[in-house]
C-alpha cells in the first residue's frame, strides 16, 4: 500500500486546544481507518513542524479524502509527501534502465 508522510502545523484553534492532541490523534486514526487506510504512527515533533503523521492508503484520492477531512476540523494544516519504499524505488529504478 502507499505510504505518505504528512508534515502538520497547528492552526490558532489547534494550539488553543492542545491538550486534546493524543485524543485527535486516536480520532484521525479511526477515521482514516474507516476509509481503508491505516495510520501508523504520528510522531509530535519540534521544529519547523509540530507533528509528523505517517499513513498508509490504497491510492492517492483515499489518502487526500483522509487528509481533507482532517483538515476540515480545523486543527492542523497539512504538507503531505508520497514516500517510496525500497522495493518501489527498485521498481522506479527498472523502468530507467535501457
Amino acid at each position: 500500500m502507499p505510504t505518505y508522510v504528512t508534515l502538520l502545523n497547528w492552526t490558532d484553534q489547534g494550539i488553543r486546544n492542545y491538550k486534546d492532541t493524543a485524543k485527535r490523534a486516536e480520532a484521525f486514526a479511526s477515521s482514516v481507518q474507516k476509509l481503508g487506510a491505516k495510520l501508523l504512527n504520528v510522531y509530535w515533533t519540534v521544529g519547523p513542524y509540530d507533528l509528523v503523521a505517517i499513513v498508509e492508503a490504497p491510492d492517492d484520492e483515499t489518502a487526500t479524502a483522509a487528509l481533507l477531512q482532517l483538515g476540515g476540523v480545523g486543527n492542523v494544516r497539512t504538507t503531505t509527501l508520497r514516500a517510496f519504499g525500497k522495493e518501489e524505488m527498485d521498481r522506479i529504478i527498472a523502468k530507467t534502465a535501457g
